[in-house]
């Protein structure tokens, strides 16, 4: 019990970086899966959510899955369209391009678009990460 008292020298203090780095990490994170944890210089979670996440999102349109427009006339539509705008810039490419139109007849197209979806929420979530990292909040 006597080093209970002492508890609060051996944790250390948590490094809280600058607003406009957090920021700027998070932003990054947002648009590229993996490169806000590379800015943060955690090279190891950088790899692995830029390779699943585009490894997901690629599955996903060669599974024939469908690159839902920005469309609001329909709530399950936002929120068809919200989940995929958060793989970033390689949705945005992908539908300016033209890519991922789908193919609703396939066998595949409904495991396509999971793949999509799960990608695009998987990278908010990395954000998150991001954001916590920045914080000092999580090592």
């Amino acid at each position: 019990m006597a080093n209970v008292e002492n508890i609060h020298e051996q944790v250390p203090a948590a490094r809280v970086l600058d607003p406009a780095v957090t920021f700027g990490a998070c932003l990054a994170a947002v648009l590229v899966p993996g490169l806000g944890h590379a800015l943060l210089k955690k090279w190891d979670r950088a790899l692995v959510f830029l390779g699943t996440i585009g490894v997901m999102f690629g599955l996903g349109l060669t599974l024939r899955g469908s690159l839902f427009n920005p469309d609001f006339s329909d709530f399950f539509a936002i929120l068809k369209f919200v989940a995929e705008a958060g793989n970033g810039l390689i949705y945005w490419v992908c539908w300016i391009r033209g890519m991922g139109v789908g193919e609703p007849t396939a066998y595949t197209y409904d495991f396509g678009n999971l793949f999509l979806f799960s990608a695009g929420l998987l990278n908010m979530l990395v954000v998150v990460d991001v954001f916590d990292i920045a914080m000092g909040r999580k090592p």
